[in-house]
């Protein structure tokens, strides 16, 4: 069987350590840093760490975001950690350490759900995400860089998992299609709605492979057989 081959978003943030992942557990990685990196077939997408409005600008303005979208509404797996997460969420408001003094928001209707992003600066020109994912996130959840710790939680149907939070989110609201993973001291932190799965956490930058693992058997549960020699 040929090795599944996966996009690996490389605009910004932290998608080598992904790679690294993915090629150890057997897949094939391609960058996907412009528009004509998406002229290919890919089995599945991961979405990294970084900053989320950063990414979604830099989407836009290489005019990937449109071809993505699509791909993640029509089925694709993707795995989402941390900004990732963000770029699913329909729903995104601002956390700790961010200054919030009054707040904003915009709408846009996506694949039959609506995004509403909430921001500490009014700018109706801010590029929207994903929003294909029903869950409310809430940025920068556990405070600046400061903020980050570890944490060892069991994950459904993987047990005890180690979990990295760099100035993650959390999850605050889930609707419906929507499975809880993971919580760390009650705060939801990983969450699956079909063929997508989001962290708050940075699977990539432990020793632990079982969610890198879990993405790849999703991807291999959607992949078509191949055809018999």
């Amino acid at each position: 069987m040929a090795k599944p081959l996966i996009g690996v978003l490389a605009v910004q943030g932290a998608f080598i350590e992904h790679e690294h992942k993915l090629e150890q557990l057997g897949a094939q990685c391609v960058e996907l840093r412009q528009a004509s990196d998406l002229n290919q077939q890919f089995d599945g997408i991961v979405l990294p760490g970084g900053e989320s409005t950063v990414q979604g600008k830099l989407l836009r303005e290489l005019g990937m975001f449109d071809d993505l979208q699509a791909r993640i509404v029509d089925g694709i797996p993707v795995l989402a950690t941390c900004a990732g997460m963000i770029l699913l969420a329909n729903e995104v408001s601002q956390g700790k350490g961010t200054g919030a003094k009054s707040l904003s928001t915009f709408a846009e209707s996506v694949a039959g759900s609506t995004l509403r992003v909430t921001s500490n600066t009014p700018d109706p020109a801010a590029p929207p995400y994903f929003a294909t994912m029903n869950i409310k996130v809430r940025r920068n959840a556990y405070g600046r860089q400061l903020g980050s710790f570890r944490a060892i939680e069991e994950f459904k149907g993987l047990g005890a998992v180690p979990m990295t939070f760099i100035r993650g989110p959390l999850v605050e609201e889930v609707g419906e299609g929507v499975e809880v993973l993971a919580r760390v001291n009650g705060d939801i932190v990983a969450v699956r709605q079909d063929n997508q799965l989001a962290l708050s956490f940075h699977p990539e930058l432990d020793a632990d492979n079982s969610i890198h693992q879990l993405f790849l058997d999703m991807v291999k549960r959607k992949k078509p057989n191949a055809p018999c020699a």
